[in-house]
């Protein structure tokens, strides 16, 4: 793995990278070292976090630990990206940056971490409960052990994908976007079970459960999303009565373009 890592920002997210490679020992808690913004923040892991990692307030002396590490893991929030400033001279040699800040580019990582080897990443938030997708890409200075350390960090949390930087944008969009347009989706078949008489618990209950197994169909019998719609839609059925308001109400169409709207704003940030 590595011997230390510096963690810039310690939300959701990067709880979910770290934890896992504390709970199999691929780490130690007293080679980690984190830096939050808020003596809130600090205090709320020094209380409730349940490994002993070191953590300090960014305003603080000590705060400055974390450039003695060769790997570090960028997490704050894109609007406070600007306040993270790389000092001039670094003791290690090597160091490698991994960025989870969404748009922004490999090229703006390097401009700001001059001394550093960048690699950008997007996860989604199901890493929080390990089922996450991540996708990478890496500078072109990285070394294969480097680009490997890089998946180490997500690989016990989620599927890895590595690709070039220009496939970020979409995949943000789909994968990171994705969970929220699909809660969505759940809700509204839920409310659809809730005007037809159902409770609303047994609703969204239902709802959840035949989207799990609608996705385990398709992966298990190895059948297309076409093959699936046409095996359960009969001629003057109650499915393909469904459909047809669907189609009727362009539902198709705005889950493309909410992706193409996703994909266009992520790249503004770039």
């Amino acid at each position: 793995m590595t011997d230390k890592i510096a963690i810039i920002g310690f939300g959701n997210i990067a709880n979910a990278i770290i934890t896992p490679l504390l709970e199999k020992k691929l780490i130690q808690p007293e080679n980690v070292y984190c830096v939050v913004k808020s003596e809130k923040s600090l205090k709320n892991i020094k209380k409730n976090y349940k490994y002993n990692i070191n953590v300090y307030e960014s305003s603080s002396k000590d705060s400055n630990k974390i450039w003695d590490c060769q790997v570090k893991l960028l997490s704050v929030k894109p609007q406070h990206f600007k306040d993270i400033i790389e000092p001039d001279i670094l003791k290690t040699k090597d160091n490698l940056l991994v960025s989870i800040l969404a748009g922004i580019s490999i090229e703006r990582l390097t401009q700001k971490f001059p001394n550093h080897k960048i690699a950008r990443v997007v996860t989604n938030i199901p890493i929080t409960v390990g089922k996450g997708l991540t996708g990478i890409a890496c500078g072109e200075n990285l070394t294969k052990d480097e680009k490997q350390v890089t998946k180490n960090l997500f690989e016990n949390s989620s599927k890895v994908y590595e690709f070039s930087e220009d496939y970020l944008d979409i995949f943000l969009a789909l994968t990171s976007s994705g969970p929220a347009i699909i809660a969505l989706i759940i809700e509204a078949l839920s409310d659809g079970g809730l005007s037809g008489g159902l409770p609303k618990n047994l609703s969204e209950e239902l709802a959840m459960e035949m989207i799990l197994g609608t996705i385990c169909l398709i992966k298990e019998k190895k059948i297309t999303t076409s093959e699936l719609k046409n095996l359960v839609t009969s001629p003057g059925g109650t499915t393909i009565s469904a459909l047809r308001v669907l189609e009727k109400k362009g539902i198709r169409s705005a889950l493309i373009e909410s992706i193409v709207s996703a994909c266009n704003r992520s790249k503004e940030f770039s």
